[in-house]
């Protein structure tokens, strides 16, 4: 099988409605998505409590993301990254509603 180079930024979705992610790799206890938001956050109340570890760059765009415990979110622009470690509970709070934001996560 011959390689195939493609592009983070080609063929994105249409996240105006809602937000879009898409596998682009997977192997044992890993898996790297590509996440494309516009103007999302995680429904109020609710928090992302993962079995896996996971390690997330801002590729594109700007977010904030709250982790539980903490009284104000953590705000991302391009080029940062964070690893979130398994159980550890988070939302996102804001997506910038202008741009997409493209998420780079790998999970293992």
């Amino acid at each position: 099988m011959k390689p195939i180079i493609r592009n983070m930024f080609e063929n994105l979705p249409d996240a105006s409605k809602q937000e879009c992610c898409t596998t682009l790799l997977t192997g044992a206890n890993l898996r790297f998505e590509r996440i494309v938001s516009l103007g999302q956050s995680t429904p109020a109340g609710e928090w992302y409590d993962q079995e896996q570890h996971e390690w997330v760059m801002v590729v594109q765009g700007s977010a904030e993301l709250l982790f539980e415990g903490e009284k104000e979110a953590r705000s991302m622009k391009q080029g940062d990254f964070v690893e979130i470690p398994s159980h550890c509970r988070h939302r996102v709070e804001w997506t910038d509603p202008a741009i997409e934001t493209i998420w780079l996560a790998i999970h293992f």
